[in-house]
Formats: structure tokens, C-alpha cells, sequence
């Protein structure tokens, strides 16, 4: 029997008082909907691939602060592959069929990665606070070994952090599922509280302060600039130079910041509400998306505000870079 009495399918036929019913939308709708998350998570997945062979191909992207966008990139690019498509077909009613085991391991993946793109954002703020706020000794304390140290303790801290959070859930996923083709998390509230705590008002914070200091530190010096009206040495006008690309880079960098808080902070604030009703559902469905839908901006921001971006992904997508020394290639040098 492949329906119930009420006609409504059934995940499992065969287990007709334990199974979960499909959640079955009209076809023309669960095609429009199926067409366009997956045009989302193969544009998010395209999109990060080429920010990631960029940094990876080219030597003259391999600074510290594209190591760390090289991270972002990477937790972005998981998100395209691995989160948006399971997410994708429970909006559009297909049933969970690879059991609780891989139910429980998709949300605590999901949270590593979201864990791991605020640590990146939490890195990106101090690298930038550095880079404005005390210029002379950034390149003695932001070095490339650090940042490396520093990406690797995030993605750590980020693993076994979710697995102590989820560790109630790994343990009995099952018993959270009300039939048979379900996937739900349940965390209880000291777990909630403590990742409201550690994943979002903490590093929100020190984004936020470390962000407000640099921008008062560029205005401080825009002023300042604006205000010397002397003949300049050329020491003056290569330090003037210098201070603008750090500027230039902390406004870019600084819309990365902005633009993920918007799409994140939604999704905590959605979180604390406590409210699961029907009603609500398409709200929760909003600033879900709103959340991975960040993963595909980050790539478009570098590429629309970061020239050597452009150029180098022109080198990939025209297969320039198979070329012998294609690594070498000065994306600086304007055409």
C-alpha cells in the first residue's frame, strides 16, 4: 500500500505505523524549487572552487590574509557540496533515507562549518585590527606560519567544540526522530546556551569592537591625510600608498564582516525564539537559506572589489594557468 487513507505517501510503505508521511508539494512548485537551490549550490560550489585554486595557483595571492580567506573559502565550498543539497531536498519533501547515524553526522557537520566560518571572520577582524591599527609590526606578528597555526586551531577547536555541544545527540539521535524517514536535532538548553555563547555573542563582539576600533582608526588617518596639504617626500608618498591598500583591503574585508553578520545573526535570532510552528515555517526556511546563501556572496565580493581576483580567475576559467610558470603571473600589472 503506497498511500494511507487520507492519500497521503508514506516514506517507508512497507512500516505503515512508524513511518513519516511525505511532506508532498505540488510538482510545478517542487520543480521551481528543486531547479533553483540547485542553481544556489552549484553557483556557491563553482564560485568558492575559484577563489580556492586562485589563492592555491597563483604565488602573488599567498599572503596571510588570503590564507585566511582561503579558509572562509573553504568551509564556503563545504557548505555548496555537502549542506545546501540535503537541505535542499527536505524542502522539497524527499524523505531522510541514510538512517540516524548520517542524520546525527550532517548536523554536526553543518556545525563545524558554521563554527569554522565565524572562527575565519574572528580572524580576518584581528588581521585587519593589526594590519591598521599597527602597521610597523605586522609583518612580524601576522606572519604565514601563524596564520597557518592559527586556521588549523580554528578548524580543531571547531570539531571537537561541536562534538562535545552535539555529544547528547550523537549518542541517542534516535530517539529525537518521531517516525521512521525523519531528521531532527534537538540540543538541550545548557548545550543551546552555551553555543549561543561561544559561536555567536562572543566572536560577534570581538568582531564588532576590533572592527569599530579600525574604522576609527581610518578615519583618524583619512583626516589627517586630507589635512597635509605640504610637499610630500617620497618616503611620505609610499607610505601614503601603503596605508591606502590596508585601508582599501579593511573596507573589503569589512563588507565580508558585514554581510555575513546580516545573513548570520538571523539565524541565532530564529534559534533563541523557540517557536516551531507551522506558521512559522517559512520564516525558519528564510534564515536558513539566508545563512548558506552567504557562502556564495563571500566569492562574489572579492571578485567585484579585488582586481587581482578577477584576473586571476580569467587565467583558470581560459585554462591560462596550465600553462609552464602560469604561477608566476603578476595580477597586479593592470591591462
Amino acid at each position: 500500500m503506497m498511500e494511507t487513507l487520507e492519500g497521503v505517501e508514506l516514506c517507508f510503505p512497507q512500516l505503515l505505523n512508524t513511518s513519516c508521511r511525505k511532506s508532498m508539494r505540488p510538482r510545478s512548485e517542487a520543480v521551481l524549487f528543486y531547479v533553483l537551490l540547485s542553481f544556489i549550490s552549484l553557483l556557491t560550489v563553482t564560485l568558492n572552487l575559484l577563489v580556492i585554486i586562485s589563492i592555491s595557483h597563483f604565488r602573488q595571492l599567498h599572503t596571510p590574509t588570503n590564507l585566511i580567506l582561503l579558509s572562509l573559502a573553504v568551509s564556503d565550498f563545504l557548505v555548496g557540496l555537502l549542506v545546501m543539497p540535503g537541505e535542499g531536498a527536505g524542502h522539497i519533501g524527499i524523505c531522510w533515507v541514510l538512517g540516524d547515524f548520517m542524520c546525527a553526522l550532517s548536523y554536526l557537520g553543518l556545525f563545524i562549518i558554521i563554527s569554522a566560518s565565524v572562527g575565519n571572520m574572528v580572524l580576518i577582524s584581528i588581521d585587519r585590527y593589526v594590519a591598521i591599527c599597527d602597521p610597523l609590526n605586522y609583518t612580524t606578528k601576522i606572519t604565514q606560519k601563524r596564520v597557518q597555526i592559527s586556521i588549523c586551531v580554528s578548524w580543531i577547536w571547531s570539531v571537537f567544540y561541536n562534538i562535545m555541544i552535539l555529544s547528547n545527540y550523537l549518542m541517542q539521535s534516535h530517539k529525537f526522530n518521531s517516525c521512521y524517514g525523519d531528521c531532527v536535532l534537538i540540543i538541550n538548553y545548557i548545550a543551546g546556551a552555551a553555543d549561543f555563547l561561544l559561536t555567536c555573542v562572543f566572536p560577534i563582539t570581538v568582531i564588532v569592537v576590533l572592527y569599530l576600533r579600525v574604522f576609527l582608526v581610518v578615519v583618524y588617518q583619512a583626516r589627517a591625510m586630507r589635512s597635509q596639504v605640504r610637499t610630500v617626500t617620497g618616503w611620505y608618498r609610499v607610505s601614503v600608498t601603503a596605508n591606502k591598500s590596508e585601508r582599501k583591503a579593511a573596507k573589503t574585508l569589512g563588507i565580508v564582516i558585514a554581510v555575513f553578520l546580516l545573513c548570520f545573526c538571523p539565524y541565532y535570532y530564529q534559534s533563541l525564539s523557540g517557536q516551531d510552528t507551522e506558521n512559522n515555517a517559512l520564516s525558519v526556511t528564510f534564515v536558513i537559506w539566508l545563512l548558506y546563501f552567504n557562502s556564495c556572496l563571500n566569492p562574489v565580493i572579492y571578485v567585484f572589489f579585488y582586481p587581482c581576483f578577477k584576473k586571476a580567475i580569467k587565467l583558470i576559467t581560459t585554462l591560462q594557468i596550465l600553462q609552464p610558470g602560469s604561477c608566476e603571473a603578476n595580477l597586479l600589472q593592470t591591462e
